[in-house]
């Protein structure tokens, strides 16, 4: 079995070997042609087909740390699997040895600290389902199935966002196998330089096993959902979009979605597959004022469709899940706005009304509040700037669509990217987009974070990521 080295050599992995690494784990190592290979190695975005040489499942720390130590007594490419979700593939490489994370999904809350710890394998569905149970939660993005770790060391935004930051801006500690296979703990008190890093700037400094969050009260019951009205609609929508998103307050966030109208029972069959606009909203404080707040929302035109009501928080964390099954080919584009303009809203809609797929979109997402009132270099995810974004979803079903698909992208992107604050969200950069499209992501952080990779990594080792090489 071939796999591939640190330097890009070609080796012979043989059986001893293989079976010196299944002695030293509990979770199962799969070859090509296992039960389960397959599964590990298959990823979210249809459009990343690459095969690693084996898969390490890990099912604790102890695992992961002799898994990296294996990998540096053979030199050999290493990738590291959470979710499995990132958009650009990042979790697989040819030849490498997988680190599979996806069995550590434990979650343990301290209700009285507000505080959970989640193992690097959980899903945002994992976190929310346990913290939920104490009326608690932490900011998360919209896709349940998205991998906790990924989305974190990325950044990471979502619903709560205006009231509490980034993802990352929540996270109070770390646990991390570093290059050279020991447990060390992050934290602002512990290797404070490795826990600024990882804040954002992406797993490129260490394979982070675990991470402990901040909570905030919030829910089980908010108010939350989409309207949707007919795409000729949505010159109007949009601003009123605008104007009620400028106003709002911070439990209040606002998504303006373009799309074609997918198979959802809330909307008419009549509707399906025509284009539609939709405005998605989540009132996070009390439901009684959350339902004033989107009333004039419900009210406006002739809605096609309406499921903005009081629900469980929960639920709403995972309404978005059916529009990006895994499998699905994806492209994307995205940047940050330091407002919605309304020349922005005419290329809005003109793009949109070009897409080429049933499963595209263009969507708008509020950000603006608690991560506006820290410092640039907080964190590396930075962008401080940013009060929304706005993200082009390319998905379409079949290879022979890509080259339609990937071109509406790009187009879409080069006419609303006049109106960006010049920063991007690194998860959303797919795998095409080079070192400069980095620094849009990460700007004055990169120096700082070249230093870390030196300090913590030095050969190297963890760089089948958006790679920052040591400074």
């Amino acid at each position: 079995m071939d796999a591939r080295t640190l330097d890009g050599r070609e080796i012979e992995l043989d059986q001893q070997m293989v079976g010196g690494l299944r002695m030293r784990l509990r979770g199962p190592v799969l070859l090509p042609g296992d039960a389960g290979f397959e599964e590990a190695r298959t990823l979210w975005n249809g459009m990343i087909e690459r095969r690693p040489a084996l898969v390490a499942r890990c099912i604790g720390t102890a695992d992961v740390i002799e898994a990296v130590r294996f990998a540096r007594e053979h030199e050999l490419l290493l990738c590291i699997k959470a979710g499995g979700h990132n958009i650009a593939g990042l979790a697989a490489a040819d030849g490498a040895l997988m680190i599979d994370l996806s069995p550590m999904r434990g979650v343990w809350v301290e209700p009285g600290r507000k505080i959970a710890h989640a193992q690097a394998g959980c899903l945002l569905g994992d976190l929310d389902r346990e913290t939920q149970l104490h009326g608690l939660a932490t900011v998360l993005g919209f896709i349940s199935l998205t991998g906790c770790a990924g989305l974190t060391l990325g950044g990471g935004f979502g619903y709560l966002t205006r009231r509490f930051g980034w993802t990352c801006d929540n996270v109070l500690g770390m646990d991390v196998v570093t290059a050279e296979a020991k447990l060390v703990r992050a934290s602002r008190d512990e290797n404070a330089d490795l826990f600024w890093g990882l804040r954002g700037g992406g797993g490129n400094f260490g394979l982070v096993t675990g991470i402990d969050y901040a909570l905030h009260p919030v829910g089980q019951e908010i108010v939350g959902g989409a309207v949707a009205w007919p795409a000729s609609a949505a010159e109007d929508v949009l601003e009123l979009y605008r104007s009620l998103a400028e106003a709002a307050p911070r439990e209040l966030t606002l998504v303006a979605l373009m799309r074609p109208a997918p198979p959802a029972p809330w909307l008419p069959p009549e509707m399906h597959g025509k284009p539609i606009v939709i405005i998605l909203a989540c009132h996070s404080g009390d439901p009684a004022e959350g339902e004033r707040l989107v009333a004039p929302i419900k009210a406006f035109g002739k809605p096609v469709g309406d499921v903005l009501v009081r629900r469980p928080y929960a639920q709403l964390q995972s309404m978005l899940d059916a529009t990006q099954p895994k499998g699905k080919r994806y492209y994307w584009k995205s940047e940050y706005l330091a407002g919605v303009e309304p020349e922005l809203c005419d290329e809005l809609i003109a793009h949109a009304g070009r897409i080429r797929s049933p499963h595209a979109a263009i969507a708008l997402f509020q950000l603006g509040g608690a991560l506006n009132e820290l410092d640039e270099d907080h964190s590396p995810a930075g962008n401080r700037q940013a009060r929304y974004v706005f993200n082009i979803t390319g998905a379409w079903d079949r290879p022979e669509e890509d080259a339609a698909n990937i071109e509406w992208a790009r187009a879409a992107w080069t006419g609303m990217k006049r109106f960006s604050t010049g920063g991007t969200y690194l998860n959303f950069l797919t795998g095409d987009e080079g070192d400069e499209r980095t620094a849009a992501a990460l700007g004055n952080a990169l120096p700082r974070l070249a230093g870390i990779k030196r300090a913590w990594d030095p050969q190297n080792v963890f760089r089948t990521n958006r790679n920052i090489r040591p400074g």
